[in-house]
């Protein structure tokens, strides 16, 4: 049901129960602050959770992220509809040793392409911390645009609109 998306460095795959250390070590550290961490193990396991039921419930969710050669986790990304959500989300989010290697740029390449093309994703936005640089700075290389008048989760979040394709 999850299909496989691969790049020149990555395969995007199902999440599975072993990715969770490296999804904790990304949620439960610092650097999770714009995503509500850092949290405990219990609200990451919740968080790591929800992103594998999406694909369930609304027929696209979160990949793992993986390098091709190694198989290490890199991180997460994919598309999210929370109940709280406005509209679908897509999000990332990565390791620290997969930081600055171009790598959330690739992963949510191959994920918009296959996304912007399903028919159950009609609208799509990041919705973005205000501090967080490093997303907005990747949404609009993914083409994204901001919209102040987009409803939004919390009230301080930045809303970059993605293009859906007909």
């Amino acid at each position: 049901m999850i299909p496989v998306l691969t790049t020149e460095r990555l395969t995007l795959r199902a999440p599975e129960a072993a990715d969770f250390e490296g999804m904790y070590s990304i949620l439960g550290d610092l650097r999770s602050q714009y995503m509500d961490g850092p949290m405990s193990r219990a609200d990451a396991w919740n968080f790591f959770s929800r992103e594998v039921a999406g694909w369930t419930l609304h027929g696209f969710g979160y990949w793992s992220i993986t390098a091709t050669e190694s198989g290490d986790y890199l991180g997460s990304v994919g598309f999210g509809r929370h109940e709280w959500f406005p509209e679908t989300e897509i999000g990332w989010c990565l390791t620290s040793a997969a930081e600055g290697r171009g790598i959330a740029r690739e992963a949510a390449s191959a994920a918009l392409k296959w996304g912007t093309v399903q028919p159950q994703i009609t609208s799509l936005v990041s919705y973005i911390d205000p501090p967080n640089s490093r997303s907005i700075r990747l949404a609009e290389a993914l083409g994204a645009v901001r919209d102040d008048d987009a409803e939004r989760p919390t009230a301080s979040d930045l809303v970059y609109r993605h293009e859906v394709r007909p």
